[in-house]
């Protein structure tokens, strides 16, 4: 599934936006926002792949968003003017769309972002192994393949590898545009996990070995989408447990 925002000071053009990511089966809507700055929240707070910006806006243009937002996410740029399209371009976005926006013009957009992104996770997980980060006045490497979950704790993050753990100065949003997207979840404002190393899921928990690691209601639904990926099985139980609210 594709994450994908939109950003629009106009609420209609919002509303044409989730409406046409309804009918795509591999976009996951997560919401729009009339804010800029209340994008820029999430995108920095979670993985999204794709945006649908808007250009002229009040307070900051689409074009000086971009610059904010980086390079990892795709960019569908979403105006009723063609005069932005060249600076646009040299500013390597997936596509740019005329408003008003049929949803045969959107899907193909969509495909478009679908294949790029598709592209960059298997670059990212072929090159992205391993890396290195500091620890006091030394650098160590953290080995992914072993990498159990990741905690944020304040300006720090302690990474926990099977028989280690290294604090390192930084934050979970520096950290997690490092990490494969398809292997790593974030599960809660301050906890990361490897798919791959959950022993077990409970209805507000999930368990990594002898650690106990909180599912936040904000994180769980993208929990539930993930696991139907990832696991061979998507099962009621799963899905139930999750769901349901914490300490019930």
């Amino acid at each position: 599934m594709i994450r994908t925002i939109a950003i629009d000071d106009e609420p209609v053009a919002l509303e044409i936006i989730k409406t046409h990511a309804s009918k795509v089966p591999f976009l996951h809507f997560l919401g729009g926002f009339t804010e800029p700055s209340e994008a820029l929240t999430i995108l920095h707070n979670d993985q999204i792949d794709l945006v649908f910006l808007d250009i002229q806006m009040p307070d900051i243009s689409g074009l000086d968003m971009v610059r904010l937002i980086g390079k990892k996410t795709q960019i569908i740029f979403t105006t009723a003017f063609s005069d932005y399209a060249v600076k646009a371009f040299d500013l390597a976005i997936t596509d740019y769309l005329l408003k008003p926006i049929g949803f045969s013009r959107f899907l193909q957009s969509c495909q478009l972002a679908k294949e790029r992104v598709s592209l960059l996770s298997s670059q990212t997980n072929e090159a992205t192994k391993q890396l290195f980060v500091k620890d006091g006045y030394q650098w160590v490497r953290i080995d992914l393949d072993q990498l159990l979950f990741i905690q944020g704790q304040d300006n720090y993050v302690r990474l926990c590898e099977s028989g280690k753990q290294t604090l390192t100065r930084m934050t979970l949003s520096d950290l997690i545009g490092q990490l494969p997207t398809n292997e790593f979840i974030r599960v809660e404002k301050s906890f990361i996990v490897a798919i791959s190393k959950i022993d077990r899921i409970e209805k507000h928990q999930l368990i990594i070995g002898t650690e106990r690691i909180p599912v936040s209601q904000a994180y769980r639904i993208n929990l539930i989408e993930r696991l139907k990926n990832f696991m061979p099985y998507s099962g009621r139980n799963v899905k139930d447990s999750l769901l349901a609210p914490p300490n019930t």
